[in-house]
């Protein structure tokens, strides 16, 4: 064998053919077959709602003849709030309130002007409701030179975080991460903005530079892939809230 060459990576099969959501203890599970689902190391995969656990459902039922564990979102999502969270919710929020030290929000171009309204014009309006009703404060930058954020912000956005619920707590650190902004995440949470509005508004310059110089294509479908992961995590934060 070629130094370096590596084997492709067999998937799964899928090895069921019905998926439902049953009521277990304690919640909604998923059951393939008449098998219950687990976690991958073997908890039960208990969630709190009917709606969250049919969308993890959806996850299942949609694989073809082999199981793309990759772009099942939800049932990744589902695994950390039970496997992952619990023993590791501090370090989480820490997580939050670090993106929200350098949230993608706060540091607008030093010009052209253009792009520097654009910001201005979609982003205020998002940051205002943070501070409003949050009740902390942002310092916004010029650049790329960090500007660092009051400690008193800081610490109200890991105490929101450590506010939620592990599932919840699990979809807000996805969220932070997906966007570069603890702001968008949790504006997603609480239902100030869907998925695909904060998606758009994290790559606001992006979009100004296609709009100058034209789509990659290789770029267009990663915006694509990550506007469908965006669209996930709005219905993830939905389902937990449904009666």
């Amino acid at each position: 064998m070629q130094k370096g060459f590596h084997e492709p990576v067999e998937k799964p099969r899928r090895f069921y053919k019905t998926v439902e959501v049953v009521e277990v203890e304690g919640g909604f599970g998923v059951r393939l077959d008449q098998r219950n689902l687990r976690t991958p190391k073997g908890a039960p995969l208990v969630l709190p709602t009917r709606a969250a656990a049919g969308q993890v459902a959806a996850d299942w039922d949609a694989q073809g003849e082999h199981i793309e564990l990759a772009v099942m979102h939800a049932n990744r999502l589902a695994n950390t709030a039970i496997e992952s969270i619990p023993q590791a919710r501090a370090a989480t929020a820490d997580q939050v309130a670090s993106f929200a030290g350098t949230d993608v929000l706060c540091y607008y171009a030093e010009e052209p002007a253009s792009l520097v309204a654009r910001q201005r014009q979609r982003w205020e309006p998002v940051l205002q409701r943070a501070e409003r009703e949050l009740g902390v404060s942002f310092v916004r930058a010029a650049g790329i030179v960090h500007r660092r954020q009051p400690e008193a912000t800081l610490a109200e956005v890991k105490a929101l975080a450590l506010g939620l619920d592990d599932f919840r707590l699990a979809g807000l650190a996805f969220g932070t991460a997906l966007f570069g902004s603890a702001v968008l995440a949790i504006a997603v949470q609480r239902g100030w903005l869907t998925g695909p509005e904060a998606f758009e508004l994290s790559r606001v310059d992006e979009s100004w530079q296609e709009e100058k110089w034209g789509v990659d294509a290789e770029a267009a479908e990663r915006a694509e892939r990550l506007r469908g992961e965006a669209q996930m995590l709005e219905r993830w934060f939905r389902n937990l809230d449904a009666a």
